[in-house]
């Protein structure tokens, strides 16, 4: 659900980071915990690796050691800002299958684009690039789903502009959820591009907000784990 994620879906970014999205469940973590012992990953940072923090919407973080991987960085996490439960998670994911045969399980691209809609700088032209690349590789014959994707989650002014001119009523259709799309149709660019800022602004701040009470639970564990020596 991370960097490698987006490799994966064409719209490359260098990562030393493997994102996971998990089922928390006893059973599940069990599992990992076998995996990152073979691993010889660790711990790096609070909290620890607890089914109550990455239900409460915590990532754990870890570095492995084994000689392989060394370096390696794995972030554990199980619930997202304004993303779906893993149930249905996992019951839209894409399936890759590599020429050695290795199967990737990779979280559907909508959801992987909720997902990043972060305060963090580098996820929004993370975002933009991920939905272009699926516009460029699908646009001649879109589905329906396509064309719902595209025309609520593309970010690029002259995307949305082509695409309200090709796609009229189902743009109209969509306006009451991303009124930006108004813009689109009247090609109004400039317009267009002060709405983009204003969404992307309008959900770094919702995502700060969702952050606020877990960074406060993480620097009580971080002021815990020094009382402790």
């Amino acid at each position: 659900m991370g960097g490698q994620a987006c490799v994966l879906y064409g719209a490359a970014e260098f990562s030393r980071d493997t994102d996971l999205a998990i089922l928390a469940s006893q059973a599940n973590l069990s599992r990992l915990r076998a995996a990152f012992s073979e691993l010889e990953a660790e711990v790096i940072a609070v909290p620890p690796f607890e089914l109550n923090y990455l239900r409460k919407g915590h990532a754990v973080h870890f570095r492995c050691r084994q000689k392989e991987a060394a370096g390696m960085r794995v972030d554990v996490m199980t619930k997202m800002r304004g993303v779906d439960a893993f149930s249905r998670l996992w019951a839209r994911r894409t399936t890759l299958s590599a020429e050695d045969g290795t199967v990737y399980q990779l979280m559907s691209l909508p959801d992987l684009v909720k997902a990043k809609k972060t305060q963090r700088d580098k996820d929004w032209p993370m975002i933009r690039r991920l939905v272009e690349a699926d516009y460029f590789r699908h646009r001649e014959k879109p589905t329906r789903e396509q064309l719902r994707f595209w025309f609520l989650e593309l970010r690029t002014p002259e995307l949305l502009i082509e695409l309200s001119a090709i796609h009229p009523n189902v743009c109209r259709r969509l306006g009451k959820q991303r009124p930006l799309l108004k813009l689109a149709m009247a090609d109004a660019e400039s317009d267009l591009i002060a709405g983009l800022s204003e969404e992307e602004k309008l959900e770094r701040e919702a995502d700060r907000a969702y952050w606020a009470p877990l960074k406060a639970e993480l620097e009580e564990l971080r002021r815990a784990r020094l009382r402790k020596g």
